[in-house]
């Protein structure tokens, strides 16, 4: 297994200026593991649906090449969240929460599953993201993502969780409300200095772009200029699927050049993600818009 991602499978009610839909799948596991596929990684998904997830849908996770023998039905319905996006999309208001099976989950990780190259705990309450630390020994590399709820109602908790992994994606609010520092250089590299020796810090900036703090130095890649934002839902886990993606394939620490490959290919895929509603634009990528895409990243920078 190259990647193994733990995270959500869910239904999204989406309200955008562009569009809106209706009980879309979702979830942060199925971003991450959609992208991950797209790069040509072998990717089991360990989460949990509801009796009424859709034939369609496990259909469509199948077809992409994802491994579902983690993915447990319980019974009841899945993790439902309906959320609305105004001016330029740049934050979700939730309308509504509806945790249903989630709100049990309990992941078990296959035992087949437990050395990954990659394994990537995608967005979970830190408790649970350290019980699949205990399950897994990945080859690799440990990456994890949050979100600022846990910032406030389990600090601790995750605190304890990032300074067991290998490689941090976080928004730069995130890393703003963990360092209580405004400033946002100075927050990152003040985690950075808070995980263990060797570890990347990777921080989402939107359409600026994002900052990553290797043990070499600082690194930037800069947002693909996307000529259509339809629904950012999924940009964020679509970019971490990819990222690990590319790192699955190396060995050894993560080299400086290496994590700008993997970030310039994790934001055309981000672009991408955030041109269709749900995960429409993610399924619909064509490989040679990407290489047109990436060569023009490179363009700017380079």
């Amino acid at each position: 297994m190259d990647v193994m991602v733990v995270g959500s499978l869910a239904y999204d009610s989406i309200q955008t200026p562009a569009a809106q839909g209706e009980r879309l799948l979702g979830g942060s596991a199925t971003y991450a593991g959609l992208a991950s596929a797209a790069n040509d990684a072998s990717c089991g998904l360990v989460g949990v649906v509801g009796e009424d997830f859709r034939d369609e849908d496990r259909a469509l996770l199948a077809s992409a090449g994802l491994h579902l023998d983690g993915v447990v039905t319980a019974e009841g319905r899945t993790f439902h969240w309906e959320g609305e996006y105004s001016g330029a999309m740049g934050e979700a208001s939730t309308l509504n929460t509806e945790l249903n099976v989630f709100e049990a989950f309990d992941p078990e990780v296959p035992a087949a599953w437990t050395a990954p190259t990659v394994l990537f705990c995608a967005n979970l309450h830190p408790a649970l993201q350290s019980k699949v630390l205990n399950q897994c020994t990945p080859t690799r590399l440990r990456m994890l993502d949050s979100m600022n709820l846990w910032i406030d109602i389990a600090r601790p908790l995750l605190v304890d969780v990032l300074r067991r992994v290998d490689l941090v994606v976080l928004n730069d609010g995130e890393v703003r409300m963990l360092a209580d520092d405004a400033n946002l250089v100075r927050a990152a590299q003040w985690l950075h200095g808070e995980l263990q020796p060797d570890a990347i810090l990777v921080v989402k900036r939107g359409e600026h772009g994002v900052l990553a703090i290797h043990s070499s130095g600082l690194l930037h890649v800069p947002s693909v200029p996307s000529p259509g934002l339809v629904d950012p839902t999924g940009c964020g886990d679509s970019f971490a699927g990819t990222l690990a993606a590319h790192l699955s394939k190396g060995e050894g620490p993560v080299g400086r050049e290496e994590l700008r490959i993997g970030l310039e290919h994790a934001a055309v895929v981000a672009s991408f993600t955030l041109q269709g509603l749900g995960v429409s634009g993610l399924v619909a990528m064509e490989q040679s818009d990407r290489d047109e895409r990436l060569a023009a990243l490179r363009a700017l920078t380079r």
